[in-house]
């Protein structure tokens, strides 16, 4: 029995399908979402929600009840072999939402689904795609309910978002490059905690020891996760850690032999081991992948989730923009680019990471003696803050990103860029102040015209006939920089067009008078109107 045909299939409910799925709804498609687990079993897992992942959130209608539910994790506090050496706050400027967010998975996808029903679109709990036939045109899946019988679901698009193993990973016969981590393993537990530390609920703490990076943060339920990456010695033991194996390691990691942990309710105690890899391609044809099914690595810097959900938002609108005849095919090649690319720049930047990687001894020495000097510093600081928040990752190099010939090296190397996220700075528009994120919508595209200090006449009018030739949903706005915007880095360059994507990036970036390059570049990606 075939239940023909539907948009768009999505297979696996967790945060990065479910993302995905409002995205498509809020596009208008027809979207199913399949997942083999019931509802009932999901678990804490995942527990914080950096900066730019909130941005996302709220284009997808639900930031405000995440803020509500979660906490602000306002600074961190840094000990080696039980000194402290320094902290640092977790706060950026140039976006509505200055600090991360803890918040763990079960809250996390409650509130998802919640979003999602609101759009008139429900999961199909316990429900396994147990095949998939790809075609030309769109795919079956064939599914397994709770009653064991199979039926088969019809779509122009199917999209994987069901982890390791991933069906459509499999059938759309692309390899999952990469290797199993060696020597690393994490351990966890929630648990409230009777030290010597200040309890602080905006405040995350970093232990270093030898071998050891434990980390608390605090948790919305009240305790702490504690999270701790460790070495391996012995990779055949998989049980969860109990309270006294956590209650140890917490105490030898923090110097505080008195520790006591008494776990939260519901409990959280887990063992992973983990492969770094990423998908050779992120898409074959009507086929997809999205989060841990595209890509994975050990969980260092909180950044698998966030990355998925990034994912969801770069390949929702262009899925939908295909969909609906506005774009040409091509567009949905450029997701799998710039995700991948985005994969693998945290890959790098994780394995770097001395804050949360097990240290060796000259490591810990290193930390000890240099650690105050680093974390005092105004510029380790900022850079710490721009990785940690995601507000940096850019899609310069994509083939949707495109600079006038000359003007990318205009305003010198922290020069605002076309690939670059748009910061969120206030501008002048309409005769009054308003943050510039107030102009986007991810429900269309931007033309931000930012004019000379004298302008020769009003081109918005020209500018609306020009994206007016292309079905694609988009708006043209006349914008002043604030005072002093015209230098440093994500300042609004004078004299200039920036089309901006649905997701906030940069398409294009041209002189304000180039006419020539904004038609060519919409008739590149875009449908004209017949």
């Amino acid at each position: 029995m075939s239940d023909f045909c539907r948009d768009v299939v999505v297979i696996g409910g967790g945060p990065t399908g479910l993302a995905l799925a409002i995205a498509l709804r809020q596009y208008g498609l027809d979207v199913v979402v399949l997942e083999k687990e019931p509802s009932s079993k999901r678990e804490v897992r995942a527990s914080v929600i950096w900066q730019r992942a909130l941005e996302i959130l709220r284009d997808l209608g639900c930031a405000d009840r995440f803020l509500e539910q979660g906490l602000s994790l306002r600074q961190a506090e840094v000990y080696v072999k039980g000194r402290r050496v320094g902290g640092h706050a977790t706060g950026v400027s140039g976006t509505a939402f200055p600090q991360p967010l803890a918040i763990e998975q079960i809250a996390i996808e409650r509130l998802l689904v919640e979003r999602l029903g609101e759009l008139g679109t429900d999961v199909r709990w316990d429900v396994e795609a147990v095949a998939l036939r790809l075609g030309a045109d769109g795919a079956e899946v064939d599914v397994r309910g709770p009653d064991e019988r199979v039926q088969t679901i019809g779509c122009r698009w199917v999209v994987g978002c069901e982890g390791a193993h991933s069906l459509v990973r499999k059938t759309m016969n692309v390899p999952f490059e990469g290797e199993r981590r060696i020597d690393l393993q994490a351990v966890q537990i929630n648990a409230k905690p009777d030290w010597k530390f200040p309890c602080a609920d905006d405040t995350t703490y970093f232990f270093l020891e030898r071998r050891v990076c434990l980390i608390a943060s605090p948790r919305p339920g009240g305790g702490y996760r504690f999270f701790s990456f460790l070495d391996d010695p012995d990779p055949q033991r998989v049980t969860p850690p109990d309270v006294d194996e956590m209650r140890d390691l917490v105490a030898r990691a923090t110097h505080d032999p008195g520790t006591r942990l008494v776990p939260t309710v519901p409990p959280w105690y887990n063992r992973a081991r983990f492969h770094d890899r990423i998908a050779a391609s992120l898409r074959v044809g009507p086929a997809m992948l999205a989060g841990d099914s595209g890509h994975m690595w050990a969980p260092i810097g909180g950044r698998g989730l966030n990355t998925g959900l990034r994912g969801a938002h770069n390949l929702g609108w262009k899925l939908a923009a295909v969909h609906h005849g506005w774009a040409a095919d091509t567009l949905l090649d450029t997701y799998s680019g710039e995700q991948r690319h985005t994969a693998q720049e945290v890959m790098r930047q994780m394995r770097r990471n001395v804050m949360e990687l097990p240290p060796s001894a000259l490591t810990l020495a290193g930390m000890r003696v240099l650690g105050p000097a680093l974390l005092a510093s105004d510029r380790i600081h900022r850079r710490g803050r721009v990785i940690l928040s995601e507000l940096g990752r850019h899609h310069r190099t994509s083939e949707l990103s495109t600079d006038e010939p000359g003007r990318q090296a205009a305003g010198g190397r922290r020069a605002l860029r076309a690939g670059d996220r748009l910061p969120d700075v206030p501008v002048t528009h309409g005769g009054r102040e308003r943050r510039l994120h107030d102009l986007l919508s991810y429900d269309r595209w931007t033309l931000l015209e930012v004019p000379d200090r004298q302008p020769a006449g009003d081109a918005t009018e020209e500018l609306r006939r020009i994206i007016g030739r292309f079905p694609v949903p988009a708006e043209v706005h006349r914008v002043e920089p604030a005072q002093g915007g015209t230098r440093g880095s994500g300042r609004l360059p004078r004299g200039t067009l920036l089309l901006v994507r649905p997701d906030g990036h940069i398409g294009l970036r041209v002189g304000a008078a180039d006419r020539p390059s904004l038609d060519a570049y919409l008739d590149r990606w875009f449908v004209r109107k017949s």
